[in-house]
């Protein structure tokens, strides 16, 4: 699918979201470095476009990385093993259900309590997670489990050999990217509903660097609710927020002026759309 070719957060390239004015802003520091503070979002994913305004310094800034990560899983780089595991998993929704023991020794490079949660996630004991098993391990702030189409997305990015599942080292790694991504939801769910409606959607967006309509906005909640209630759970935001870094990244590539403004033929809006669908 589409997403899987989309900037996992390493390949979210770094001038996402930037500013678009002539000459895009920089990309602040990269995921390979440990997150500032609670509530920053992947870092880099979203920078601004030109003409909007650019997020207040050191607020919900987005996960770092998220523009990095997953090149890196791409590349193989050494960094598996070394995220620090999300410390809100298996203690309050928005993370997964706590691991059990394990008398197996964790491979070199993995924590021990990642590598008890990933056996226990691994119900076929394959030494791979399937989209099945994980949804298992991954619960919305409600206690629901996240929805297949997230998850699929979520494996699809740290898949680095592309079979579908994913191995120890590339689920700790997802870990580190869910945690992150948890703590931009709870910076913008300002009532602490476990959800984030149509106006918490657009502060976020907002902080992002996307100047983004209260039509569009709604809309997005629309397509994401799927529980009829007029909100998003933590899963849907996280495929929702995807969605826009996708096709801003499609858009980017037709805009060689960087005006904002792109002429693209039927055909070419027709598979820009598919796309990012598939």
């Amino acid at each position: 699918m589409s997403w899987n070719n989309n900037p996992r957060p390493s390949a979210y390239q770094q001038n996402y979201g930037q500013q678009y004015n002539p000459g895009y802003n920089q990309q602040q520091p990269g995921y390979s470095q440990p997150q500032q503070g609670y509530g920053q979002q992947p870092q880099g994913y979203g920078q601004q476009y030109q003409g909007y305004n650019q997020p207040q310094q050191g607020y919900a800034q987005q996960p770092q990385g998220y523009a990095q990560q997953a090149h890196m899983h791409n590349q193989q780089q050494p960094n598996y093993g070394q995220q620090a595991p999300p410390p809100t998993y298996g203690q309050t929704p928005g993370g997964q259900y706590p691991p059990t023991s394990s008398v197996a020794q964790p491979p070199p490079g993995v924590k021990p309590h990642v590598w008890q949660w990933f056996q226990t996630v691994d119900v076929s004991k394959s030494g791979h997670i399937s989209v099945t098993e994980l949804r298992q391990a991954l619960v919305n702030n409600n206690w629901t489990t996240f929805n297949e189409e997230t998850c699929r997305l979520l494996i699809g990015m740290f898949d680095s050999n592309k079979n579908g599942t994913i191995d120890v080292h590339e689920f700790e790694s997802l870990l580190e990217y869910v945690k992150q991504w948890q703590n931009c939801f709870n910076q913008f769910d300002k009532d602490r509903s476990g959800n984030i409606d149509a106006n918490e959607l657009q502060q976020a967006f907002n902080t992002f660097g996307y100047r983004l309509s209260t039509t569009f906005c709604n809309l997005c909640v629309r397509v994401f609710d799927r529980g009829d209630v007029r909100t998003m759970k933590f899963d849907d935001f996280i495929q929702c927020c995807v969605m826009l870094k996708s096709l801003t990244d499609k858009f980017r590539k037709k805009d060689a002026a960087q005006s904002g403004v792109v002429r693209v033929s039927y055909p070419e809006f027709l598979e820009m759309a598919i796309d990012n669908t598939l």
